[in-house]
């Protein structure tokens, strides 16, 4: 079995046009380095794919949660598709594998190779949608991705981490936490932010995230998790 197809097999997908899975592994890095790749990268089917993921959460959990507010259900959702989330699937299904990178995009880890995966994937939801249609690219979210709501859940993985530490940190301390960017790097269109966050002008933890908010949200659950209130 060829690695395309035993990648296939994991998805439970088989591609009409394999070429598009082929788009979805790559990443920009990899052009720098093979100019002979007459592809192209894949940042245009990562933004579809968000678009079609956000549409299949969204309609899973109004249809499992008809009594819900529009509140909790956007932090259960946000808890499925969510960054940390993404890369788990992905890492589950051995994406890793199969990525097209540069060597120094290779050799990245943690946060950083998180939000490889994590994008990664979403391209490949954008490549099955175009390829198969919304019904296969829905049933292939289902089974990798809301298919874990029950246990996020149970773990309360769907409460704002942000929230919970100023809660915490203004009962135990009385300081309201605030947050600082301490570094930013990579280009334009791939920046991962450093975020400390700070009781007064002492810091608690830090966070890494491919926006600022997603960064502040690492950071306060690090806080937590290093908190022993």
């Amino acid at each position: 079995m060829s690695d395309v197809a035993s990648l296939e097999s994991r998805f439970g997908v088989s591609f009409n046009e394999p070429a598009l899975l082929e788009e979805a592994l790559t990443h920009r890095s990899y052009l720098n380095e093979h100019r002979e790749y007459a592809g192209d990268h894949n940042e245009r089917l990562e933004f579809l794919g968000d678009a079609v993921l956000e549409l299949a959460a969204t309609r899973f959990l109004f249809d499992r949660f008809p009594g819900k507010p529009e509140g909790e259900l956007t932090s259960y959702r946000a808890a499925l598709v969510n960054t940390i989330s993404l890369a788990e699937s992905a890492q589950t299904l051995q994406v890793g594998e199969h990525l097209r990178l540069s060597k120094g995009e290779a050799k990245d880890t943690g946060r950083a190779r998180e939000v490889i995966l994590a994008n990664t994937f979403e391209a490949i939801i954008g490549a099955i949608y175009l390829d198969q249609g919304y019904e296969a690219a829905a049933n292939f979210i289902a089974r990798t991705i809301l298919v874990k709501l029950d246990d996020l859940i149970a773990k309360g993985a769907h409460q704002d981490a942000k929230s919970r530490f100023q809660e915490l940190a203004q009962e135990k301390k009385g300081i309201t936490p605030n947050y600082r960017v301490l570094a930013e790097t990579g280009p334009d269109h791939d920046k991962i932010f450093t975020v400390g966050v700070f009781l007064n002008s002492t810091e608690v933890a830090r966070g890494e995230g491919p926006s600022k908010q997603e960064a502040e949200q690492a950071a306060a659950q690090n806080a937590l998790s290093k908190s022993s209130w």
